[in-house]
């Protein structure tokens, strides 16, 4: 676990906190247990560090009286315990929020900007700022990849603002440069639908970038923002890896030839990724790396690792797990049935209250440490895996 003058936390990055099953032996826990500490680990689609099984009961019984009046509107029903627990732990009435930081072992996740609309821009750059200020002893914002090194040594976190829309931006490529400023570090092009620069998974024309899609692509390269196509459709990714200068990444994704869903990647995919020096990042989304949610395992997630270590090599993927999310069960079971159809995913589809196996809460992050040991890693790659290949992107595109 991380020291110095944030503190310590109980557990060893939540390895000894209801342990995944590996059948190690002592001596390789001993191994797992140096590891996580030494390395830079990093989650790259982070919701946490809270989730529904670290969030008191007491806690969300509140959230739902507290949330009732904006009921008659969808959205902001939804969206809103997320927001009231970011305000909460600001307040300091969430200690959990810290705990299951420290407890995880990750040394950087990033803190998420909304950028649906002009009032959404606004209102999450106040939520990103304020889990700064709030935390300004333990957590900093990473605007190179040195910030994040310099955490690591001084027992702090590291927050790397990202956004995965753009449609709030509009035609005006001038506001990229205003978010740069603010400290926007990832930018996914598409979500699931199509937008002005391109075509996301969900759309069936798979149309690739547009014109301007094209100069958006190369003003991000020239702001020394990574180009994220998580979402992207087929043809949208290609066309990224094709126009960037600098990395691609895909920050969540998993393997379409494991699991043949629209959020998964084609080998094509990843190899052209790769090819621009990029990372693939594995998610741990139940509905999304194997065909039964409520038996998903850390084992199938690790499959997706395993498999792009062999079709790209093991500098090329990394995590970026996007689940469980930072919120509570009842507004989550909503989301499913209300918002997830809006935003392109088909009913039933997940995101719901399902977790992984072996990841139930971010505290037991460091089982992902346990599972490369497992499966015969060397120090040297599971460092790569768990965090020094999304750093090697970093410096490249960020100095």
């Amino acid at each position: 676990m991380e020291s110095g003058k944030a503190g310590r936390m109980p557990g060893i990055g939540g390895i000894q906190d209801e342990r995944y099953e590996f059948h190690l032996t002592e001596e390789q826990e001993q191994r797992v247990a140096r590891l996580h500490e030494e390395n830079i680990n990093i989650d790259l689609l982070f919701q946490g560090p809270l989730s529904p099984k670290a969030i008191p009961d007491e806690i969300a019984g509140r959230l739902l009286e507290l949330c009732e009046p904006y009921k008659d509107d969808p959205m902001a029903y939804s969206h809103m315990p997320a927001k009231l627990l970011l305000k909460m732990a600001a307040r300091g009435e969430l200690p959990q929020y810290k705990e299951e930081w420290y407890r995880s072992g990750i040394t950087a996740g990033n803190r998420e900007l909304h950028l649906n609309d002009m009032e959404t821009v606004l209102e999450s750059m106040g939520q990103v700022q304020l889990q700064f200020d709030a935390a300004a002893d333990w957590l900093v914002k990473a605007r190179t990849a040195e910030d994040i090194r310099a955490a690591k040594r001084s027992g702090r976190k590291a927050g790397i603002v990202s956004a995965q829309e753009t449609d709030g931006l509009g035609r005006n490529l001038g506001l990229l440069e205003a978010l740069h400023d603010f400290g926007l570090r990832v930018l996914q092009l598409t979500y699931n639908n199509q937008n002005l620069i391109g075509s996301g998974c969900a759309e069936a024309a798979n149309g690739g970038l547009s014109g301007y899609g094209v100069r958006f692509v190369e003003r991000l390269n020239q702001l020394g923002i990574v180009v994220d196509t998580g979402h992207c459709g087929k043809q949208t990714t290609l066309d990224a890896c094709r126009v960037s200068a600098a990395p691609v990444i895909a920050s969540h994704t998993g393997v379409e030839r494991l699991y043949p869903h629209m959020r998964c990647k084609s080998d094509e995919e990843i190899m052209a990724v790769a090819g621009t020096g990029g990372v693939v990042g594995i998610f741990a989304m139940p509905w999304f790396v194997h065909g039964d949610p409520d038996n998903t395992t850390l084992d199938h997630v690790l499959d997706h690792i395993d498999y792009v270590v062999r079709l790209a090599g093991v500098d090329h993927v990394g995590i970026g797990t996007d689940w469980p999310m930072s919120d509570v069960e009842w507004s989550l079971v909503y989301f499913k049935e209300h918002i997830a159809p809006r935003l392109g995913f088909a009913k039933g589809d997940g995101p719901s209250t399902e977790t992984v196996k072996g990841l139930e809460t971010y505290g037991r992050f460091g089982n992902f440490t346990r599972g490369l040991v497992a499966r015969g890693y060397s120090d040297g790659d599971i460092a790569k895996i768990m965090g020094g290949n999304w750093l090697r992107v970093f410096e490249q595109v960020w100095g």
